[in-house]
């Protein structure tokens, strides 16, 4: 029984294929850590929970029309130098006011 002729082609194909996922995969990575990087400044700046947070960058995102991840880089550049477009500043604050501040809880008095 003869085997099929091996065709370089489809290793070609394959390999072309494997580095699209990698660089996708690579891409996620990268946007899931300025998510998350992003919601730990709105956890440590406008005093929400992480669950919270993530509802912060989602309806800024939404109201904004501006993709979440870049929503998420918006707070982070304006961690660094407190430069943040208008727009998406208003939207951020009205929507932080929505969500808290949430209470620190008092310590025990003893």
């Amino acid at each position: 029984m003869a085997s099929a002729p091996h065709d370089p082609g489809d290793e070609t194909d394959r390999i072309f294929e494997l580095q699209e996922e990698v660089e996708q995969l690579k891409e996620a990575v990268s946007s899931h850590a300025v998510v998350d990087q992003a919601i730990g400044m709105l956890v440590a700046l406008g005093r929400v929970t992480p669950d919270q947070g993530w509802e912060v960058l989602k309806e800024v995102s939404q109201h904004t029309n501006i993709k979440l991840r870049n929503v998420a880089e918006l707070i982070l550049v304006w961690g660094r130098t407190g430069d943040m477009p208008p727009t998406v500043g208003a939207e951020l604050e009205a929507t932080l006011d929505r969500y808290g501040p949430t209470q620190i809880p008092e310590a025990p008095t003893e």
